[in-house]
């Protein structure tokens, strides 16, 4: 049986770098996203800004459901209102919740973040904490170092 990969997500030409992004925007945009987010059972907001190569900022919240599979996390909320407008690569993500520390993405969203890149620079920030030197810094690489790969069978 020769199974060979379907898709890889698309390395860049250059590691996930720090330099040259604007993240107090970003945590900007997370900020005010998670003001909006829909928590009525666990009370936990979150919020997220994804920054597309074209400089555009895509905001995201978490909508909470009773069925708690249906719940939706700010990061995939993020991502597909830049795929909606037609982004399908990305240079950097911030997440703001509540807890101390920052929390990383959930492993749905590692995934649905690496169906995209694989290298993308992330930031969780504590809301209200304007200190970047508080902030946890991580890549996606480093938050999910095999991604799942659709493997189909070569005819």
């Amino acid at each position: 049986m020769n199974r060979q990969p379907l898709f890889h997500p698309p390395v860049p030409d250059h590691a996930a770098t720090w330099e040259g992004i604007d993240w107090q925007a970003l945590v900007k945009v997370a900020a005010g996203s998670r003001e909006r987010a829909y928590a009525p059972y666990s009370g936990f907001r979150v919020g997220a800004a994804l920054l597309a190569p074209n400089g555009r900022i895509y905001g995201g919240c978490n909508v909470e459901n009773r069925v708690l599979g249906l719940t939706l996390c700010a990061e995939r909320g993020a991502l597909s209102a830049a795929v909606v407008d037609g982004q399908t690569s990305f240079e950097a993500l911030a997440i703001v919740t509540g807890a101390t520390p920052p929390c990383a993405p959930c492993g749905q969203c590692r995934d649905a973040l690496a169906e995209f890149t694989c290298d993308l620079p992330v930031v969780s920030v504590t809301a209200g904490d304007d200190e970047a030197s508080n902030w946890s810094r991580f890549t996606l690489q480093n938050l999910l170092p095999e991604p799942f790969v659709l493997a189909v069978e070569k005819p």
